[in-house]
């Protein structure tokens, strides 16, 4: 049978989505041999640095196989080289063996493992916002090592085990959930929440002092709705917001600049409220309108390459004919206003 002119670029696409799912389907076990090779080749290389000491001798699962061999195929998993009832046990003695061999991982704490662990988070969340399952497989057992450490570093300490964190996960998980374990009915999340806290703790104690400031803002918000203290609906939040804008503006005219500063902080708390009561989350929306604004101001600056136009010697006006243009050339992909707001 002939091909049709369009097959071709079709049966590509295919391909591609199909290796995507492949990659999806890549055993948690094989991430896991490819964290080791990779840590083993690191250990390896401090080991040649230090005289005298040699590379870390493999536990039993891995003895007469290539420590550097190549990451499995999608379709062939390998078997796991750990053992380990389940692929968190396996996780907790890889970390062993290289606390036990890897110079670099014996000299790790909690402490300076945090950046590590944070910066594994933020790739899991690109992976997850890029829609990448491959590489979210490969960032969740980066993260999966990170979280394994933690533990493996407590045992060590003799502060607690792996057993004491699931058991508080549980815990917790059946306590918030009395509707599924038969203790009770549905109640708020927030509400389980502010009920556990200690007699005497305030409502916003506990939030963690390294969240963002639009996130510390949402679940402050989260947190004082538990206890009654927010709008029956998003409309009294709206009505914040255009009163806090109109405050700014006075602001403005005034030109009292620590005025501005407090009145724009006010706003934005308030526009993110907004956002809680219309059921999204702020880091969420304005990650889009981030990638938003950032695809079409490419956009922008290619077709003023095409045209010739130097954009940093033409005005506002040329600019954002150009990125109406382009908006109506897309209608319909994603919406916006003028150049200086979307």
């Amino acid at each position: 049978m002939g091909m049709s002119p369009t097959s071709g670029p079709t049966d590509a696409r295919i391909r591609a989505r199909l290796a995507v799912r492949a990659l999806a389907r890549i055993s948690i076990q094989a991430r896991v041999i490819r964290s080791v090779d990779m840590s083993l080749q690191r250990c390896e290389e401090e080991a040649q640095e230090q005289p005298g000491q040699g590379p870390p001798t493999p536990p039993p699962a891995l003895q007469g196989e290539s420590l550097m061999s190549e990451s499995p195929r999608p379709t062939e998993p390998a078997a796991p080289r750990f053992e380990g009832p389940g692929e968190m046990d396996r996780a907790l003695a890889l970390v062993r063996f290289l606390r036990a061999n890897c110079p670099w991982d014996q000299a790790q704490t909690p402490e300076t493992l945090v950046p590590h662990l944070l910066e594994e988070t933020h790739e899991v969340v690109d992976a997850i916002r890029e829609g990448s399952h491959g590489d979210l497989v490969g960032e969740l057992g980066d993260l999966l090592l990170n979280l394994a450490f933690q533990v493996v570093l407590a045992e060590e300490a003799e502060t607690f085990d792996a057993r004491d964190v699931y058991q508080r996960l549980e815990e917790k998980m059946v306590r918030r959930h009395p509707h599924l374990f038969g203790d009770g009915e549905r109640r708020d999340w927030e509400a389980l929440k502010a009920a556990e806290r200690e007699e005497h703790q305030g409502v916003l104690q506990g939030l963690a002092r390294g969240l963002d400031p639009l996130t510390r803002a949402h679940r402050m918000q989260e947190r004082v709705a538990g206890v009654g203290f927010d709008w029956d609906d998003h409309r009294g939040a709206w009505d914040k917001v255009s009163e806090e804008l109109e405050e700014v503006r006075v602001a403005l005219e005034e030109q009292d600049e620590a005025a501005v500063e407090e009145e724009l902080g006010d706003l934005l708390f308030a526009v993110v409220n907004l956002t809680r009561l219309a059921g999204a989350h702020p880091i969420t929306v304005l990650d889009r309108a981030n990638k938003k604004f950032h695809r079409r101001f490419e956009a922008l600056e290619a077709l003023a390459r095409e045209r010739g136009i130097e954009i940093e010697e033409v005005g506002l006006d040329t600019l954002d004919a150009l990125w109406e243009e382009l908006k109506a050339s897309v209608r319909g992909a994603d919406d916006g206003d003028g150049a200086a707001g979307q």
